[in-house]
């Protein structure tokens, strides 16, 4: 469940406008990226909780590898809508009531701006919120509505909307229900997120699950990579390294997620748009470990 101090600070915030974007450089190209999802999106690389007795006392390391450090050419839409320099965690101010850590955002940024020196400025727009199911994110509900609403904000002062990047449904492998229609719900989605932003191009860069919250993960790899849509290209992160608590990725998996994802994305600029076929994935080179599984009884202070 979204968190209740979370709900009450958006019913508060108030309605954008330009004048809130005014602090961007119009003379730069800004790029703009949704960072969607759940806490694997959110990050939790470096969370540690220090908790026992099934108490949760989690405290974030601070660690920020050369990755993931500050840029000037990468900007953040916080929750304020104000466009400000990104720096870990780039959720801190989205996903309310958690401790966030290093998530794939920033090494995605700098790994583009690395090998794309010409791109211009990175637009960061963080939407994740953890443990959320895909149900949550449908059309009309808060979450999907607040990432519509960021996001059109973001454009309001110049730029260009470059894609959507997904991480989601460890929540969904609790329930065999979840399971059976996520593929459906994932499909529908994408579709409504490309058409009331007005951009049916726009290249979705999706993760395949390294972790999970329940006894069907696997079925939600195949509903993931079995997503027959033209612009979804998907990136595995089965075999990336697993924290503590077996459903949060490290901190290093964090900052190979991240160019892992930069090379799905500028591979969709190479070809000019034209996405690999969908059973073509970008896959992690970290060992395959059996998948994870944490019981619903103690899964649940790691959301």
């Amino acid at each position: 469940m979204i968190p209740f101090l979370w709900l009450i600070l958006l019913a508060h915030i108030r309605w954008v406008n330009t004048a809130d974007l005014a602090n961007v450089p119009t003379s730069h190209v800004l790029n703009i990226f949704i960072l969607a999802g759940q806490s694997n999106m959110s990050g939790r690389g470096g969370v540690v909780n220090h908790g026992q007795n099934g108490m949760v006392n989690e405290t974030w390391d601070g660690v920020i590898p050369p990755e993931c450090q500050s840029n000037l050419n990468i900007l953040k839409l916080n929750a304020g809508f104000q466009w400000v320099e990104a720096q870990e965690p780039l959720h801190q101010d989205i996903d309310l009531g958690k401790v966030c850590g290093v998530g794939p955002g920033m090494s995605f940024a700098n790994s583009v701006l690395k090998r794309d020196p010409n791109i211009g400025v990175i637009g960061l727009v963080p939407c994740a919120i953890g443990g959320t199911n895909i149900s949550e994110w449908a059309r009309g509900g808060v979450l999907y509505n607040h990432m519509i609403r960021r996001t059109e904000a973001a454009l309001q002062g110049g730029g260009k909307l470059q894609g959507l990047l997904w991480y989601q449904g460890e929540s969904d492998t609790q329930s065999l229900e979840d399971a059976k229609l996520y593929r459906f719900r994932l499909k529908r989605l994408f579709k409504n997120v490309l058409h009331d932003l007005q951009s049916p191009s726009l290249p979705v860069i999706q993760v395949a699950l390294a972790s999970s919250l329940g006894p069907y993960m696997e079925q939600i790899r195949k509903a993931q990579v079995g997503i027959n849509l033209p612009n979804v290209r998907t990136v595995d992160a089965k075999g990336l390294p697993v924290g503590m608590d077996y459903v949060h990725i490290t901190t290093l998996a964090q900052v190979q997620l991240g160019q892992m994802l930069a090379d799905a994305f500028l591979q969709t600029q190479t070809t000019q748009a034209v996405l690999l076929p969908v059973d073509q994935t970008v896959t992690s080179n970290a060992p395959k470990c059996c998948s994870n599984f944490v019981l619903d009884l103690l899964s649940s202070p790691f959301r």
